[in-house]
């Protein structure tokens, strides 16, 4: 069955690019020239992936990201006019999955379209694998991560990477091994994208009361913690 992409940018054209791009790779799509549309469309029915612009009228991509949030953890595909840091890093911390600026080759984006979808289609398949390190447990079948018994909300690529990191918890990952791990082989993130995505894994397991769940390697990468409660 194809897949359903939500569309949602202010610019026709940018619109028509995007819904003849994805066509021809044979998924169907839906299109919103707004946030309020956005959300409308995103209820109304079965989506796969959203395409989401951060300039739009109404109300704005991380807006809407923020508000799909609270019931979904269907993939998001930032758009932005803006090559701006900040717009990257916030969209990625609230839950996007995915940043591209424009101007952007439609190839470049269908490619990240399928990565995203072929990551997520993996994910949902049942694996039964349990790990465990100090307070910390990952569920990859049951897609869920606790600390000491509490539930701890992760989006999709920041299960990955934790989920990753478990695999092997005194090996040292570099970004790119992580990338691999999150996106799928073959798929360029910066550098910077992975970090926000640690940095924001660290922050949930922080607030839950673990501050080391993810150690850093300076000139290396990344591995994971000790996963130890804070002393309270």
């Amino acid at each position: 069955m194809a897949h359903r992409i939500l569309i949602a940018d202010d610019e026709p054209h940018i619109r028509e690019v995007i819904c003849f791009a994805l066509e021809r790779s044979g998924m169907t799509t839906v299109t919103a020239r707004n946030g309020a549309e956005t959300l409308v469309e995103f209820r109304r029915g079965k989506v796969d992936l959203i395409v989401l612009d951060i300039g739009m009228p109404e109300m704005d991509g991380l807006e809407v990201c923020r508000q799909v949030r609270k019931s979904s953890e269907v993939p998001i595909l930032f758009l932005s006019a803006r090559d701006e840091e900040i717009d990257r890093v916030l969209g990625l911390e609230i839950g996007g999955d995915d940043y591209v600026t424009k101007p952007f080759s439609p190839r470049e984006l269908v490619a990240r379209v399928n990565a995203i979808l072929k990551r997520t289609a993996v994910k949902a398949e049942p694996k039964g694998r349990v790990m465990a390190r100090g307070a910390l447990r990952l569920d990859a079948g049951r897609h869920s991560v606790l600390l000491a018994d509490r539930p701890v909300e992760l989006t999709g690529l920041e299960f990955a990477i934790l989920e990753a990191l478990l695999t092997r918890p005194e090996m040292v990952f570099a970004r790119e091994t992580l990338m691999a791990a999150a996106y799928g082989p073959g798929t360029y993130v910066a550098d910077r994208t992975i970090d926000s995505h640690v940095r924001n894994i660290r922050a949930k397991f922080a607030e839950a009361g673990c501050g080391d769940v993810i150690a850093t390697v300076h000139g290396v990468g990344f591995r994971l913690g000790l996963a130890e409660l804070a002393a309270s």
